[in-house]
């Protein structure tokens, strides 16, 4: 681990492994690069830049306002350069997919494959249709209310983590709670910042949206999401994999948002399947339409997955 001058700010990066260079972005905005840590065993076969981006985590040097996609998808450009890659694959998760379809449309030729673990190409998934699909799996209005308000920036830093628990059972499809506070205890520690989420939601993602420029990313492309996730549904994921010219859909059973923690290994495997069998742009012909969707895990899905009474 190591801080590393990246163009004007300071950020946080964690080099681990050998092999094929794999460029891991994470979620938030104001999280930073531990929850995607599960993907560490992938080290066997890819050395892993983990990063925190540009006021988020541990990351420094850098106004709020700065936090714009192009200076967060020139950070990593500059990033790959620095460390002497000619080319690497991206991952990123949800918020950090947002930025990973930004880099890739801004700068394709630095980008080999492009993994998506639970994101979407348009912002309105998350401050509309997230909330409305709280309601329909039974949490209460004070519950959805709580989530719109903090996917629309609309609360304070105050407010953060009281806004975030009354409907944030709902990231997971079976929360582990023995296990959450073992890896409180001892696991990494976790930076939140709450402004870069407040300024992101508010400012950075509202109204956003590469719908309509999907089709230019012509790099092979992983689809991945949990089938349970509220945030970016398996029916936006069908959309956005449709779209994509060369794409790869799996959705990853029982599981919600985070598939890298509920269900690690049905990740990793996903990814290195996607790694053996993608073709390389020059040999596919015009656009490939995305590859029937792949269900992975052996648990049995149950009606009443999500629900609380929140």
């Amino acid at each position: 681990m190591t801080t590393m001058q990246i163009r004007d700010v300071a950020l946080y990066v964690k080099v681990v492994g050998q092999g094929y260079p794999l460029l891991l972005m994470h979620g938030g905005p104001g999280l930073d690069h531990t929850s995607l840590l599960p993907l560490q065993p992938l080290a066997d076969q890819f050395t892993l830049v983990f990063y925190d981006q540009r006021c988020n985590g541990r990351s420094q040097g850098a106004e709020l306002t700065s936090m714009t996609f192009e200076n967060l998808t020139s950070d990593a450009e500059a990033l790959r350069q620095v460390l002497g890659f000619d080319q690497w694959a991206v991952l990123g998760h949800s918020f950090g997919g947002n930025v990973a379809l930004e880099y890739a449309l801004r700068h394709p030729q630095s980008i080999s494959h492009l993994i998506l673990v639970n994101t979407g190409g348009d912002q309105c998934w998350v401050n509309q249709n997230a909330p409305q699909l709280l309601a329909k799996r039974g949490y209460s209005p004070a519950a959805v209310q709580a989530a719109r308000r903090f996917y629309n920036g609309q609360i304070q830093p105050a407010e953060y983590l009281r806004t975030f628990l009354k409907f944030g059972f709902a990231y997971f499809y079976d929360l582990n709670l023995l296990g959450l506070a073992k890896d409180l205890v001892f696991g990494p520690h976790q930076k939140m910042r709450p402004e870069a989420t407040i300024f992101g939601y508010a400012q950075l993602l509202k109204g956003w949206t590469v719908m309509d420029r999907l089709h230019e990313i012509k790099m092979p492309t992983l689809v991945m999401a949990g089938r349970y996730d509220f945030l970016f549904p398996p029916e936006h994921q069908a959309i956005l994999a449709d779209r994509l010219p060369n794409a790869q859909l799996e959705l990853i059973e029982c599981a919600g948002h985070n598939p890298q923690i509920e269900r690690t290994t049905d990740v990793i495997q996903g990814i290195k399947r996607f790694f053996a069998s993608a073709q390389p742009v020059e040999a596919s012909q015009g656009r490939q339409p995305a590859e029937t969707t792949r269900s992975v895990g052996d648990c049995i899905p149950t009606q009443s997955v999500g629900t609380r009474d929140a």
